[in-house]
């Protein structure tokens, strides 16, 4: 899966500065709404989802990123937005190793799409995963730099 056309340009967001996590995600599913990619109609029940699953169990993983994500039921695709922190500037995520979170991917995918939501899940943190390209995204001056990283990054990656 190519990050670039998961997001799109629309989908990042670059010098994201949340308090904390729960900021984070209220901000990402507010950013899903203004930029089209989810209805104001659906936000609600989208923001709480996610909420409901980030306090079962925390989604922050490692190497600075989180992945908060729910499944919601009637939507059509995947809505996805990744909020970029300054480097070295993070948040709290109650991560794996502790670390703050520099990379915040909001991700709702449509409930009855079980294996695109596991894929989805498994191509992020793969891609993500590359220090070159964590480090890359958090240096961004704008969205459209960070862009570029993500387009860089899914060169030859098969979708």
């Amino acid at each position: 899966m190519n990050l670039a056309e998961l997001f799109g340009p629309q989908g990042l967001k670059v010098a994201f500065a949340p308090v904390d996590k729960w900021e984070a995600i209220e901000d990402l599913v507010r950013h899903l709404v203004a930029t089209g990619s989810l209805a104001e109609a659906e936000s609600a029940e989208a923001l709480e989802a996610v909420l409901r699953r980030e306090r079962s169990m925390s989604t922050g993983m490692e190497k600075g990123i989180a992945i908060p994500h729910a499944a919601i039921p009637g939507l059509s695709q995947v809505a996805a937005v990744l909020g970029i922190t300054p480097a070295g500037q993070g948040i709290a995520f109650e991560s794996m190793d502790g670390a703050p979170t520099e990379l915040v991917v909001l991700l709702l995918i449509p409930k009855d799409q079980k294996l695109l939501h596991i894929r989805t899940l498994a191509d992020v943190a793969r891609i993500l995963g590359d220090e070159q390209v964590r480090l890359d995204l958090t240096r961004a001056a704008d969205d459209s730099q960070a862009y570029a990283v993500l387009e860089a990054a899914g060169e030859g990656v098969e979708g």
